[in-house]
Parts: structure tokens; sequence; C-alpha cells
């Protein structure tokens, strides 16, 4: 396993990351499934173990997984291991009517980073995320004010903030014109290659690049037909419809044709394609079980620039169009 520096920090970083968001189990906020199913606590324990001996080093997480239980099971497998780097987030929580609220005032961020270091039983959080925060909580200002002090306080080390799935550009653009922070975390992918001026003009500024959902719901691993079907309590099931199932998998075809080429799995050329932009510090596919950490950290490669850019041009003559069908249905 090959680490990349996170920007401007210290930090090294394993290529593959731990995606922590599937072993907090299944949650719920009103109807709305923010899980991805049941688990398994000693499945996801060997998990993580097993992606250690594969040389992953970088774990993320977040307070609102599982409603803290992802946070926890890490807890209990790492605890304050100073050979893992862990990352995790805030500012989501749940409201009197069980829905989902963002909450970025600074009392909450200090308050959820006491749970948060009791839960992952660490001295010190090394990338603390807002997540998901907006404009209009950043330019308040509290959550800037609360990270910083978090970080004078020697309770994390670096802070960042986990961008917007579909549009991550006010907030990026924000916290580069006022040097806030160390790092994003953004979706890139083979279906969603809109961030990519952003992750090149961000690195450029120094910061770290977290690429999640590298696997688009495991739609890019090629696992799924246009009859899969996801359980109530899984967080799929509203964004895999069957209709969005159909038009992907004929759409991706062509970008198929370069794993007989590398002779590798779909999920290796996905993972691959990120990690062949040097601006990008990690991916960080969901992991629930031993075999996932496997599957997620073989034939990792660079490939050729113009299979690369070939991806790239797909992206912008195709699956751009796709993309936008996708956020279409989610809305």
């Amino acid at each position: 396993m090959k680490e990349r520096k996170f920007g401007s920090t210290d930090l090294m970083i394993s290529e593959i990351g731990f995606g922590a968001w599937g072993i907090g189990g299944p949650a719920m906020a009103g109807d709305i499934p923010i899980g991805w199913g049941n688990v398994n606590d000693a499945v996801s324990t060997r998990a993580l173990e097993t992606s250690i001996d594969r040389g992953i080093n970088f774990f993320d997480t977040a307070d609102f997984y599982g409603l803290g239980h992802s946070e926890e099971i890490i807890g209990s497998a790492l605890g304050n291991s100073d050979k893992v780097i862990i990352a995790t987030k805030v500012g989501h929580r749940l409201a009197k009517d069980n829905s989902i609220y963002l909450d970025y005032s600074k009392k909450h961020i200090l308050d959820a980073c006491e749970h948060s270091l009791k839960r992952l039983k660490r001295d010190c959080i090394d990338y603390y995320q807002l997540h998901s925060a907006k404009v209009e909580h950043l330019k308040k200002g509290e959550c800037v004010e609360a990270m910083e002090h978090l970080k004078e306080q020697g309770k994390i080390k670096y802070w960042g903030i986990s961008l917007s799935t579909y549009d991550p550009f006010p907030e990026a653009e924000f916290i580069m014109k006022n040097k806030l922070g160390s790092g994003f975390q953004l979706v890139f992918n083979i279906i969603n290659q809109r961030a990519l001026k952003l992750i090149e003009d961000a690195a450029k500024e120094g910061f770290g690049i977290i690429a999640r959902m590298p696997l688009q719901f495991g739609l890019l691993t090629g696992k799924f037909s246009s009859k899969s079907q996801f359980a109530s309590n899984d967080h799929r099931q509203f964004r895999l419809k069957p209709e969005v199932l159909e038009r992907a998998l004929d759409d991706l075809d062509a970008a198929w044709q370069l794993c007989d080429n590398y002779e590798i799995s779909k999920t290796a050329l996905s993972l691959s394609f990120i990690l062949s932009f040097p601006e990008i510090s990690t991916v960080i596919p969901g992991i629930k079980t031993p075999a996932q950490a496997i599957i997620n950290s073989t034939d990792i490669m660079r490939l050729d620039r113009d299979d690369r850019d070939f991806l790239v041009e797909l992206y912008n003559t195709q699956l751009q169009d796709l993309l936008k069908f996708m956020e279409e249905k989610e809305g």
C-alpha cells in the first residue's frame, strides 16, 4: 500500500482508506434510512483488522454514522493507536422530531468532539471535518471558531470540510478564499467528475483531498443489475432506483473495456482511475467486511494517461448527462 501526503499537513495517509459509513449499521432519521442496512459488529471488527493488514492506515467516519456506532466500532478495534489516522465529522444530529438537523453552533461542535473522542477512545482526532456545512454556516463563523479552538486545545490536529455531492463549489471557494482548514472531502468517481477543476485548484493551494463515493454506492463495482433491490433500511434504496440502474448499466459499458486491457476488476479500475490524479490524497471506498477490504485494495494501479483521459472524455460526452439524471431522480 502506497501513501500520499495529505496536502500541506504532516499526515502521510494510505492511498486507499476505509470508508466507515456502512459499519455504523442501520439508523433512521424519521422515515429516511441513513445507514447501509444490517451489519455484524464482529465482522466489522475483522474488516478493520484486515484493512490494517492490507496497509490501510486512514479511517474516515462521522458521529452521524449509525448515530455514533461507527465511531464506537473503530474505537473498540483501533483505540488510541498511533499507527492509524482517524478522520471523523460533525454537524449532523437528529432534531426532536427525529429529522436531520444541521447544527454548526460552537457549543454543539465542542460538545460533539468530546463525545467522538470518547467513542473513538482517542486523545486527539487527526482530521476533524464539518459534515457538509453550507456557506451560511461558514460566514456565521461559529463553526470555524470552534474548529480553531479545538485545534488550539490539541483535541484535533487538522480540520476541513466535507462538500456537497452535486455542488461542492460555493463552500470550497469560501474556504480557499479565506485560507481556512487543511482539506476537502468530496465526491469524485467515473460517473461524477464535476469536482475535477476544484481538485486541481485546491491541491495547488495545499489542501488535502479525500475522494468519497468512489464506487457510487456500489454501482461501479459491476455487481448490480437493473433488477437489484435494497432493503428499506438501506440508504441506497432511494439512490439507486430501477430506472437509474438500467440507464447507468448501459452508459457504463464503454468504460469497462479498460478492465480487459489491464486485466483488473471494475472495482479496481474505478479506484485506479481516481488515484491516477496525483492531486488526490486518498480514496475511501465503503468497507463492511474483510472480503471488501481485500477487494478494495487489490490491483490498484496508475492508468496510462490516454486511458485516464478517455474516461474523462466519456464523462464529458455521456456520463455527465447520466449524473444529471441521477440527481433529478434523487430530488
